[in-house]
């Protein structure tokens, strides 16, 4: 398989998932030969989601199971990038607002968890990412200790999930729900379009010309943009090519998926 002579100039590729990779359960037509052809040609490939359920472990099961081969340290998760953001904290209490995984990541980053503490409505920072458990309470502690003086942490923006029976509600949501509580806007934003998982893929990957893609003009366009480089729109998400032509920031190439992207 060759490469189309847009995709042979860049060194690395960093790949979103849902809506570029496959959509739920079900890998896009093409995109895993394309990923395979990137490998061959001796790309550097990261994997990038502003998912917040799972850890990195379970998107590697997952992007091998659907035909795509992946390590580990490929795999940059939106928890990946709030570690990356608190590992310069040196520690602190924080309360989490999400699943196993996200509270895995800060943990990891050297902070003292508290939730279902005494101590939860005194964290020094507020973690939130969107899960299926999420319950009253825990939007009322988060803004509690906000309202105290915590550091906000949003896991991203993103104010829904493409799924195949519709959009499911997304870590924006819960976010602006903590916000409204607590009469501020979080203070830092981990995910996509924010720097810090661009920041993360590039510390894992080196030196070299980057191109990220994705399906959505306002997360991975934008992102791209403030990150500092080349963007890819594919069309498999939702965006069409009217409104690629329109955006500001415009993407640096249009496509109407990875697989006609990337194979000649």
């Amino acid at each position: 398989m060759t490469l189309t002579p847009r995709i042979a100039r860049y060194d690395q590729l960093l790949l979103d998932l849902d809506g570029c990779l496959w959509v739920g359960d079900e890998a896009l037509e093409g995109a895993p030969e394309a990923v395979t052809a990137l490998r061959e040609a001796g790309k550097a490939v990261a994997f990038l989601t502003n998912g917040v359920r799972h850890a990195p472990e379970e998107y590697v099961r997952k992007l091998w199971r659907l035909g795509f081969q992946a390590a580990l340290s490929e795999v940059v998760t939106v928890g990946s990038a709030v570690q990356f953001l608190l590992s310069d904290r040196g520690g602190g209490a924080a309360y989490v607002v999400g699943s196993q995984a996200l509270v895995d990541h800060v943990a990891e980053a050297g902070m003292r968890i508290v939730n279902r503490t005494e101590f939860a409505t005194r964290a020094d920072v507020v973690v939130v990412g969107a899960h299926q458990d999420l319950s009253y309470d825990e939007i009322k502690i988060a803004a509690q200790a906000v309202i105290r003086g915590a550091e906000l942490i949003g896991a991203t923006r993103d104010a829904s999930v493409p799924m195949p029976d519709g959009p499911w509600p997304g870590t924006g949501a819960v976010l602006a729900a903590i916000e409204t509580a607590a009469g501020r806007t979080a203070d830092r934003i981990a995910g996509k379009p924010e720097p810090a998982m661009y920041e993360t893929a590039r510390d894992r990957l080196g030196e070299g010309r980057c191109l990220a893609v994705g399906d959505r003009i306002e997360i991975d366009v934008l992102g791209a943009r403030r990150a500092g480089m080349d963007s890819a729109l594919v069309l498999t998400g939702g965006a069409t090519r009217a409104q690629a032509e329109a955006a500001d920031p415009a993407p640096t190439h249009v496509a109407d998926s990875l697989a006609a992207l990337v194979l000649q």
